[in-house]
């Protein structure tokens, strides 16, 4: 005789799980952050008018030099000596990345704005463009206003 032995089967829905669009943020000094687009909006918010690729654009978002304040990156007078060799490494979803001197952006050495920015027109920044987008006025071209962001680093040149 032979006996079948029952084995319960459980049907497992499978659950979406919505991942929360983020970007990391590295002070390259051991402290390492990740902001989502609420995180991003509890900063002070700017708009700034800008050309992109030949069209007017308002675009909304925090000062990049608020975001790295979050994970302590040197201003001011302390951004000296060898922590001027310090750069922001910008990476996109799509590998691209860029990459800009601390003094760029720090207050005590330039009235440059760069913007880490999630609103185009009024609306969220769409998926070719989002969800999080840098967007450096002044440019001659465009080339550091990267798109999708996932990644702000800081790094020392050796």
């Amino acid at each position: 005789m032979i006996f079948a032995k029952m084995i319960p089967v459980f049907a497992i829905a499978s659950v979406a799980l919505c991942q929360v669009p983020s970007v990391t943020v590295d002070g390259g000094n051991g402290k390492t952050i990740v902001l989502t687009a609420a995180d991003l909006a509890a900063l002070p918010q700017y708009t700034v008018e800008a050309t992109d690729h030949g069209s007017p654009a308002k675009f909304k978002g925090a000062l990049l030099a608020d975001v790295l304040a979050k994970v302590d990156v040197p201003t001011g007078e302390k951004l000296r000596g060898k922590l001027l060799t310090g750069y922001l490494l910008v990476e996109a979803a799509d590998g691209y990345r860029v990459v800009i001197a601390l003094p760029e952006f720090d207050a005590g050495f330039t009235d440059r704005k760069i913007y880490l920015v999630t609103e185009r027109d009024g609306k969220p920044l769409g998926d070719k463009e989002g969800p999080f987008r840098l967007v450096v006025p002044g440019d001659k071209r465009p080339a550091r206003w990267v798109r999708q962001v996932t990644a702000l680093k800081v790094k020392q040149a050796n």
